[in-house]
């Protein structure tokens, strides 16, 4: 099955949902700010990225440019998480170069869809 690297600051949001992830039967690994995140994106070549916005030394966005930027992790999916659901945030993520985007609190079937779509590509 497919690994996942789960970029959250957010410690209950982490467990619940890398815990129904790996019940899914994904491999999940897990960053606690963006440069972990992007350190990880290269040392684990995860199947597909969920990346939280608002995070801590270097926030999703950032984190995002810096991976679509990378040769090594360009080609990885990034789905942008965030509690932020303002007009033009889905616009600023994929901008930023994410491929899809989901708003907190996760509804875990939608966001499982998206992921599925993603990996098949």
């Amino acid at each position: 099955m497919a690994k996942i690297l789960l970029v959250e600051d957010n410690e209950m949001n982490r467990d619940m949902l890398s815990r129904r992830l790996e019940r899914k039967g994904y491999e999940v690994v897990i960053a606690t700010d963006g440069e972990q995140g992007v350190a990880m994106a290269k040392s684990e070549h995860p199947d597909l990225i969920l990346m939280d916005m608002s995070l801590p030394v270097i926030d999703g966005w950032e984190a995002t440019r810096q991976l679509k930027a990378c040769p090594e992790t360009q080609p990885v999916p990034i789905i942008a998480l965030t509690a932020h659901a303002m007009a033009g945030d889905r616009d600023k993520s994929l901008e930023a170069g994410c491929d899809d985007y989901d708003t907190k609190p996760i509804e875990f079937k939608r966001l499982l869809e998206k992921m599925q779509a993603l990996l098949k590509k």
